[in-house]
Formats: structure tokens, C-alpha cells, sequence
């Protein structure tokens, strides 16, 4: 086959599948399944022993008539054609072309799957399709973040006769609460066939995108949409861009199979549960280091040196960041809180204690692993600073990752934590109804000490608990605890 430039890649569908001990038996169900000319690639990751070779190869081929071909550096991805990492290797892609990184024993990948997820979901965007098959651990939890941001697709294998072997790594990717599917593996051609040849499927061009519906009978349809979130969620998306809007509106549809805005309009009113999906994928956001810039600046110029006032190295510093998932904030964090550290002659002890209901993004966080694609937030000082490079993503050094703790903890359930210098929680409210916001704020008021500081989201605010907070500064990111109504108990 030979190797093109990026730009001569067709569009069509890409389907990465990860899969680990147990994996093969599932791999063959899949490709059992799959139509000779299917219509999309696939590029198979499973975790591989860097020191044997291997025949993944030439055993899929006995299971399905496309070709199977082990992944080169520098290949052109074609349709109906099966690729298959090889040992020692970590596998990327861009502009349709992979990429393959030679690794040696000691600097073996260990997430090769979030690795090639995450560059798929930037590379093919609505385009890209993220399968966890049986395995165990995690791998895959934020390749599967990353495609679901993207507009992909994605599935996990469920249990049935034939497996999964190993039930881990795709539990963990449905645990995450981002999977579209999950079902058996021998299903999953089938329903792949469905979403991209079907009637849900844009009669626009070949990258899937559709023209945005305009006129009195789409705009009655899309304020209908508008109106049964509000009512299912509280929240109001009608001053959200149209277009960002409609196209998480037009992937609901694609997975459901609904041709028309009317056919999704009574699917929303048969399933109460569809409005609750769609506000969820409204939501998604590749979660990212240092995310807006601008708040981030704010901490550091108002918010850290108040925290290191007056402390002394028999100190502590205690900062909370609840709703914490695969770790990226926390780290933000502790990464400026040991810059500051590194300007003190006798800097205090400091906690991060990042919480989450979510024990498989907790295990991506402690392993502090994260895909190339997912640090670009961090400036180039920084990631040399604070990361180890290894083939196809960086690693959080020790300093680091020492000041984190990440624990399980239901923010709505368990007790608080007490005495905190700092909260931060960016981005979760708006997942809450009022009267769940309206019970949190006490509860951060009493887990403070006095004067300590609350750090929230752009779009998030203390509403009417002025008696609690008062804003450190004009944009409204960094809020002060107020001595004077301190709650004796949580409300």
C-alpha cells in the first residue's frame, strides 16, 4: 500500500478498539461479525508483551475478509482494512496517516489506547468510533473522554455469554458515564453499521456534517428541544451558539437513528431519559490543564500567595477539589502551588485532596498518565518541568503528583471536608439542580476556614449566597468565605 500525504486521506468512519487480557476472544466475535466491505477502517490496540513477538495479525485474518495488516509509520488508512499495532510501539494518527513510535522495554506505554484514542478523536472528529473490549485496568477511560468531546462514538463491550474475559477496562469506560453503548461484542458491527449507513446518517457531505436548519418549523422544533431540557434539567440552553447547540442535537439523533428534528423532538417526549443524555453530552468538554487561561492567572496572582500567608514549614496548606475526574485540575493546581513553594525558604506542607465519585477516572488521575494530545495546555516551560516525556504522552513527575491525594467521595453524600485554605470546583455545578447548588454552597462555607477561598467556573456563581462569599476580584473566579454567618453544621 502506498504511503500518501495527509492531505490525500479520504473521509470515511476510523474505528479504534482497545483490548487487553481477554481481548481476543472478543476481537474474533467483532470481526466475525463485520461485513466483508463495511465502509469504515479499524485500528486494533491491544496490550501487547514488548519482548515477544506477535501473530494478532495473521489471527484476525482468519475472521474476517478485509485485509489485516500489521500498522507502518507513515500509512495511509484505508476503508475496509483491519491495522494492528505491533510490539514496542505506540500508534498516533493525523490527517489520516498513522504514526508509528518505536519504545523499548523500560519505556514501554502503558495506556496505548488513550494514546491512539485521543489522537483519533482529533484527528476524525465525528468521524472516530473508540470500542473497549475486554481487559483489565483502565486504559481507555480518557481516549473514550476525548472521542465523546469530539463528537465520536463510542462503545464498550457488555457481558454476555462470550465475555468479557477481563471486565475492568470496558467497565471502567461505562463507569465514566461517556459510552453511547454498551453491548456485546458481536453486536457492535451491526450497531456501527446502523449509526453510519443509517437513516440517522447526514445526507451532506462525506465528513457526516449537516447543513443547520433554518425557518419557522426548525425554529419551533429546536425551542421545543430547549424547553423539555429546561424542564428535565432546570437549565436553559437557548443562549447557547446554535450551531455548537444542533451539532450535539444532530449526534443524538445519529445514535437513535431519527431522520428529522420531529422524530427527535417525540423521542425526547417518549423517553424522559433522552433529555438528561443530550444536557450530558451538551456538557462534555475535553477536560484539560490549565482550562481558561484567564481564571487560571487570576489564581495565581490573588488567590495562591493568600494561601501560603502567614505559614510557616510546620504549616499545612489544604486545598479541596471535588468532582476532580481523570486529574488534570488538581494537577493544574498543585503545579502552581509548587512554583510558589519554590520561592519560599521554609515552604509549608501542602495537600491537594481531589475527590470524585468516579474510581476509574480516579485511576487514570493516580497514574497521572496523560496522552500528548490532552497537555497542550501546558506551556513548553512547564511540561519540561513537571512531566516526563514518554512515547506518545507525558507523565506527571513525583513533585507533583506527591502533593495529591485522590479519593472516592460523593459530594452530595459524605461528610465534608473541614478546615480547607482553598475549594476549587470549576465546571461541576452546572451538572446539579438548584436545590443541589443551593445545598452545596453551605457545605463549602462550613469546609472552609475563615477567609478561606472558593474557586469556580466561568458560567458558575455564588447566586444568592452573598452572606457567605464576596468576590476577590471583578471576573468573579476567586471568592473569599465571610466570617460572619459561619454555619455551625452543614445544612
Amino acid at each position: 500500500m502506498p504511503d500518501v500525504t495527509p492531505s490525500a486521506a479520504p473521509v470515511f468512519p476510523i474505528v479504534g478498539i482497545g483490548a487487553s487480557a481477554g481481548g481476543l476472544r472478543a476481537l474474533e466475535s467483532f470481526f466475525h461479525a463485520t461485513a466483508p466491505a463495511p465502509g469504515m477502517a479499524f485500528v486494533v490496540v491491544m496490550h501487547l508483551a514488548p519482548d515477544k513477538p506477535s501473530l494478532l495479525a495473521e489471527i484476525l485474518a482468519r475472521h474476517t475478509a478485509m485485509t489485516v495488516e500489521v500498522a507502518r509509520d507513515g500509512q495511509a488508512v484505508e476503508k475496509d482494512t483491519v491495522y494492528v499495532l505491533p510490539p514496542k510501539a505506540v500508534l498516533t494518527i493525523s490527517g489520516g496517516i498513522l504514526r508509528l513510535q518505536e519504545t523499548d522495554v523500560a519505556h514501554h506505554q502503558r495506556s496505548p489506547i488513550d494514546v491512539f484514542f485521543s489522537s483519533l478523536a482529533h484527528d476524525r472528529r465525528e468521524n472516530a468510533v473508540g470500542v473497549v473490549l475486554s481487559g483489565s485496568g483502565s486504559d481507555g477511560v480518557l481516549g473514550v473522554r476525548a472521542i465523546k468531546a469530539c463528537l465520536g462514538v463510542t462503545i464498550a463491550q457488555a457481558r454476555d455469554s462470550s465475555g468479557p474475559g477481563f471486565a475492568s477496562m470496558p467497565d471502567s469506560a461505562i463507569a465514566s458515564g461517556l459510552v453511547d453503548f454498551a453491548i456485546p461484542a458481536v453486536d457492535i458491527p451491526g450497531r456501527l453499521s446502523e449509526i453510519f449507513h443509517g437513516a440517522g446518517r447526514s445526507d451532506g457531505d462525506a465528513s457526516g456534517e449537516r447543513p443547520l436548519p433554518e425557518g419557522g418549523t426548525a425554529n419551533d422544533e429546536r425551542d421545543a428541544i430547549y424547553g423539555l431540557l429546561r424542564k428535565a434539567t432546570g437549565h436553559d440552553f437557548s443562549d447557547y451558539k446554535i450551531g455548537s447547540f444542533m451539532r450535539r442535537v444532530f449526534r443524538r439523533m445519529q445514535i437513535h437513528q431519527c431522520a428529522t428534528l420531529p422524530d427527535y423532538v417525540a423521542l425526547m417526549r417518549k423517553d424522559a431519559n433522552e433529555a438528561t443524555l443530550l444536557f450530558r453530552d451538551l456538557l462534555i468538554n475535553v477536560t484539560s490543564f490549565f482550562r481558561d487561561a484567564e481564571a487560571f492567572e487570576a489564581l495565581r496572582q490573588m488567590a495562591i500567595p493568600r494561601l501560603f500567608e502567614d505559614k510557616t514549614a510546620a504549616d499545612w496548606v489544604r486545598v479541596w477539589t471535588p468532582g476532580c475526574s481523570t486529574g488534570e485540575e488538581a494537577i493544574s493546581i498543585a503545579i502552581m502551588l509548587r512554583e510558589f513553594m519554590d520561592t519560599l525558604s521554609a515552604p509549608p506542607r501542602v495537600t491537594i485532596f481531589a475527590t470524585d465519585v468516579d474510581e476509574a477516572a480516579l485511576a487514570a488521575a493516580r497514574a497521572g498518565r496523560y496522552p500528548e494530545r490532552l497537555v497542550q495546555g501546558v506551556s513548553p516551560e512547564r511540561l519540561q518541568r513537571f512531566f516526563v516525556a514518554q512515547p506518545g504522552a507525558y507523565v506527571v513527575a513525583r513533585e507533583v503528583r506527591d502533593l495529591c491525594a485522590f479519593s472516592t467521595h460523593n459530594l452530595l453524600r459524605d461528610p465534608p471536608f473541614s478546615r480547607m485554605d482553598m475549594i476549587s470546583c470549576r465546571n461541576l455545578l452546572i451538572y446539579f439542580g438548584g436545590e443541589a447548588q443551593r445545598q452545596l454552597f453551605p457545605v463549602f462555607h462550613y469546609a472552609l476556614r475563615p477567609g478561606g477561598l472558593l474557586f469556580l467556573g466561568q458560567s458558575e456563581t455564588i447566586g444568592r449566597f452573598a452572606d457567605l462569599f464576596r468576590a476577590l476580584n471583578t471576573a468573579k473566579y476567586v471568592y473569599q468565605a465571610l466570617d460572619a454567618a459561619r454555619l455551625g453544621s452543614c445544612r
